[in-house]
């Protein structure tokens, strides 16, 4: 067992920080209150420490302060992920639509956050027109993910990917969201993709029609200890 990795010590920060704000949404008591707050500075020390590993800069007071200012009452501020939705489309010539995000440069499938008041299904076909113009139907779930695990984000988040089929539009990015879209043969996806080795494999394998497991995170046993590498 080696020391720690920089995404241990922020999944560790995050479950220590999501636990004490869980805790103080539900308690009375002030002596509770004082010790999940206790717990929230030292999430919090962890976490600037995990940030700084890759030249971040937050601050640990800051940080309290805006896990403080998060915490509901009763169910509504019980902590859980985030959850995105992500749609692997294929035209008919067997190509992947992807999109390349605003903020970051990145190219990655149609991904977005899941909207209140629709099912997973609904939000991939409104994601996906909404960001590249193109009109799909869902086929199947194809996997499952835990975003902090899998090393593409720092909070937590589920990432539920779907596997589509165009059925029209024409090709438009989201004038906000997406900087360019556009469907890549496999083996040809552009410069600057996300962590194509975790995942483009299943996405084109979907797309040809291949039989696939949905794929998920196997349970770690123990979960907290550090992996071997």
């Amino acid at each position: 067992m080696g020391p720690p990795s920089q995404l241990d010590l922020l999944r560790w920060a995050e479950a220590l920080a999501g636990s004490a704000r869980t805790g103080l949404g539900f308690t009375e008591s002030l002596y509770e209150q004082e010790r999940y707050e206790e717990v929230l500075q030292v999430a919090a020390e962890i976490r600037v420490r995990a940030d700084a590993l890759s030249g971040g800069s937050f601050d640990v007071d800051t940080l309290v302060a805006d896990w403080l200012g998060s915490v509901g009452r009763g169910v509504p501020g019980y902590v859980t992920p985030k959850v995105t939705i992500g749609a692997v489309v294929g035209n008919s010539a067997g190509e992947l639509l992807m999109v390349q995000r605003a903020d970051s440069g990145v190219w990655l499938y149609p991904t977005g956050w899941a909207d209140v008041g629709y099912s997973a299904a609904e939000v991939v076909v409104k994601e996906v027109l909404e960001e590249t113009g193109i009109q799909c139907e869902v086929v199947r779930p194809i996997a499952i993910l835990d975003g902090m695990r899998l090393g593409i984000t720092g909070i937590p988040l589920y990432s539920l990917v779907f596997h589509c089929r165009m059925t029209g539009g024409e090709l438009s990015a989201h004038p906000l969201e997406c900087s360019d879209v556009g469907f890549f043969a496999e083996g040809s996806l552009p410069e600057g993709s996300a962590l194509p080795e975790e995942w483009a494999a299943e996405a084109f394998a979907a797309i040809r029609g291949e039989e696939l497991d949905v794929r998920f995170d196997r349970p770690r046993d123990p979960p907290w200890l550090v992996a071997d590498a």
